[in-house]
């Protein structure tokens, strides 16, 4: 058995390429208008299923892409392409617009699943870093407990951060708000192509 601080630098792994800290003013703009109540239950959500999408890849590995017939470059490409379309709607206040059908009765725009757990969370990044972490195990149980307790650790924190949304919109007030809005858009816009680059270099395409 391994000791203990033999997993920290697979937490410190994750919570680079997770990036809790980076992930909460995310929330707080695409959560923007929910009440602290909605945004409880959207930063549950979302931890909840991307712990489900990350221990789904740590057990099973590779071999879930590989029975799809999807190569890890291909998923890390769409999961760019995907944060593109996200990245947009920041930019360019789509989300607000789809939210004035809430008074219309429409329901709720809910990205706890969508771009919360996948791919900001559970992202390409994450997945490929359990499968590297768990791929160490070498049918060790204990090994791969450890890990997943690790990648839960790096969970609760980004929970922990989530539901600490309200005080930091707060402090930003909706001005401040709206130029972080618009400048994680940029910043996210950057990461999705970023995602696609290093897809197109595993492909040795560039």
């Amino acid at each position: 058995m391994m000791e203990f601080s033999a997993y920290i630098p697979a937490f410190v792994a994750l919570f680079v390429v997770i990036d809790p800290i980076g992930l909460a003013p995310l929330f707080v703009a695409l959560t923007r208008g929910q009440t602290p109540r909605q945004r409880r239950a959207v930063a549950m959500r979302a931890t909840l299923v991307a712990m489900g999408i990350l221990t789904l890849f740590g057990l099973a590995g590779e071999a879930v892409l590989g029975f799809l017939g999807i190569s890890m470059p291909a998923f890390r490409m769409a999961g760019g392409i995907l944060l593109f379309l996200t990245a947009l709607d920041m930019l360019f206040e789509r989300r607000s617009q789809r939210r004035q059908g809430q008074a219309d009765g429409a329901p709720a725009d809910d990205p706890s699943v969508f771009p919360l757990a996948i791919p900001l969370i559970a992202g390409p990044g994450a997945i490929a870093t359990m499968i590297l972490l768990t791929g160490q195990s070498g049918g060790n149980t204990t090994h791969l407990v450890l890990v997943h307790l690790v990648m839960l650790a790096v969970l609760a924190v980004v929970l922990t951060l989530f539901l600490l949304a309200a005080p930091l919109e707060r402090l930003l007030g909706p001005t401040g708000i709206n130029v972080v809005t618009r400048l994680l858009g940029m910043l996210l816009a950057a990461l999705s192509v970023q995602f696609v680059i290093d897809a197109m270099r595993d492909l040795q395409v560039i």
